[in-house]
């Protein structure tokens, strides 16, 4: 099971966090596998140890796979959540009040950004 935690706007206008995983079925050799994505594109980032990232919304909805690092997530509401190696983030609060994050420790934050194609169905379960 891969977690994911999903980032979204709410009706009040703030953003919210659901801790679920991601929807995965039985595939070629045994392997758990999701249903395709369509995406636009991916790229990767680091950000250097002791890094942080004040109030801001996501630029588009996107999955952040983290590769690297752990970081503390916030909103303004104060639902707080943890990114680990292997998490992925689904970043839909492209409107509203936003979070922020701040590395834990002294590792980088390495993840990969894959940016949805408008209407991408994501197979996010809650729980």
């Amino acid at each position: 099971m891969i977690r994911c935690v999903r980032l979204s706007t709410g009706p009040d206008g703030a953003s919210h966090v659901e801790i679920g995983h991601l929807d995965m079925q039985p595939g070629r050799n045994a392997d758990l596998v999701s249903a395709a994505m369509a995406t636009v594109h991916a790229t990767v980032e680091e950000t250097a140890g002791g890094g942080s990232l004040a109030w801001h919304t996501a630029p588009v909805r996107q999955l952040v796979v983290t590769l690297a690092g752990e970081l503390l997530f916030s909103t303004r509401d104060g639902e707080q959540f943890t990114l680990r190696p292997g998490d992925v983030l689904l970043a839909e609060d492209v409107s509203g009040s936003g979070h922020q994050w701040s590395l834990r420790g002294t590792d980088p934050w390495r993840r990969m950004y894959v940016v949805l194609a408008p209407g991408t169905e994501v197979p996010f379960v809650s729980g």
